[in-house]
């Protein structure tokens, strides 16, 4: 069939989007799709139809009845200077974003960070999590079933692993409601974010527990993983990376940098990140983690969902027996890796290379702690800057100035 009766037969749905490829490749499958849409719509796609990133790659990947791509301006920040486990050194911070005065803003507090020595950046723990929901008979079954699995750890551990060799299971958490187990497992996954490995390897370990103790398997997921949902659970005991950034701002910088005071920063995280939030009753405990987090996701291909999760977390700030001010966020479920999902399409794999993290680390896993501490920073600067904004009453100033 040539273009025209392809394009006909999409509009009168004898054809299916998702068939094409069966006929072209998906770069001209792409275009078709497109051409079949104005037609139907009256409106034109030609700027969607810009892209520069591999359409057969992104279809076997990432994209399913692929039409083109949604553009966002990514602007870069820095370079902070991160003092890190794995990073080490100065980091520019590629932020895709439509919010004006973001990228600003973040660099400005990238300037007080570097002026004040640098931000030290930790992953305190790493572990994804893949939680399914098992029914047992009774609660006596479930009990019997939840024994075995504490007896029976190293084996199921040996199952899981032996689905890829970069995961490593660190734990099994539990819980029994009524006759139902959930089973929250916990990876680590190299330099992947790691949830489809996670996924892959808890559904081998819940077909041995079916076959060994008569359970009935409900859900792979039973939403105690939890994710792409808030939960109190992540907040407690993390998700994918947890990471601390911290920096003691020089009470110069703040006054010269930010524009006023560290008693009123202290104060404003106090007053607003803390009894606002608990007032909300928000799990974020922060002026604007996911402003940052999403931009960075958006610009280095990680699933933009987990900004969910990312939102989740605390700024702290407290001042010295100098004078200073100890600023630190906390962000307890960070989930982003360097290999795999949107981090091999073109832009988003540049993106990743600008701050030296995209691909496998050696040793495996290096990757995606460092880039984790470069994000920690950069989510520090950006609470330092809006908070200092705060302070020094110029947020509204600052945005009319940028013509926002």
């Amino acid at each position: 069939m040539d273009d025209q009766e392809l394009i006909e037969r999409l509009i009168k749905r004898e054809l299916k989007f998702h068939e094409l490829t069966r006929y072209v490749d998906a770069s001209k499958a792409a275009e078709l799709r497109r051409r079949a849409l104005e037609a139907v719509t009256g409106h034109e796609l030609r700027e969607v139809g810009v892209f520069s990133f591999d359409a057969d790659r992104a279809e076997k990947a990432n994209i399913e009845n692929l039409i083109g791509a949604a553009q966002v301006p990514m602007g870069v920040a820095g370079p902070v200077d991160v003092k890190g486990s794995y990073a080490e050194g100065a980091y520019y911070i590629p932020l895709a974003t439509t919010e004006g005065a973001l990228v600003a803003s973040v660099n400005r507090g990238c300037t007080a960070i570097n002026r004040s020595g640098g931000a030290v950046s930790s992953v305190m723990h790493d572990g994804m999590a893949r939680a399914p929901v098992l029914r047992a008979r009774n609660t006596a079954h479930a009990r019997d079933a939840l024994e075995f699995i504490d007896n029976n750890r190293t084996r199921l551990k040996e199952i899981a692993e032996s689905t890829s060799r970069h995961l490593i299971m660190d734990d099994i958490q539990s819980w029994i409601i009524g006759c139902n187990i959930f089973l929250r497992m916990v990876y680590r996954t190299g330099d992947a974010m790691g949830m489809n490995m996670a996924t892959i390897a808890t559904d081998a370990v819940v077909k041995f527990l079916e076959s060994e103790l008569g359970l009935e398997h409900v859900a792979l997921s039973g939403n105690v993983c939890v994710d792409k949902k808030p939960s109190a659970l992540n907040l407690i005991l993390g998700r994918g990376k947890t990471v601390i950034s911290e920096v003691v701002l020089s009470r110069e910088v703040v006054t010269g940098v930010l524009k006023t005071t560290p008693e009123r920063m202290a104060e404003l995280v106090y007053r607003k990140c803390w009894i606002g939030s608990a007032l909300a009753a928000s799990y974020g405990f922060n002026a604007q983690f996911a402003n940052i987090i999403a931009a960075i996701f958006i610009a280095t291909g990680q699933d933009a969902a987990h900004v969910v999760e990312g939102s989740q977390g605390f700024t702290t700030a407290e001042l010295t027996e100098d004078g200073d001010l100890l600023f630190a966020v906390t962000l307890p479920s960070l989930q982003l890796g360097t290999v795999g999902g949107g981090t091999g399409l073109a832009t988003q794999k540049e993106a990743l290379q600008l701050m030296g993290v995209h691909g496998s680390g050696d040793p495996p896993g290096t990757n995606a702690m460092k880039f984790a501490e470069i994000v920690g920073a950069a989510v520090l600067a950006g609470e330092i800057s809006l908070i200092g904004a705060l302070g020094a009453r110029d947020l509204a100033e600052a945005h009319q100035r940028l013509n926002r």
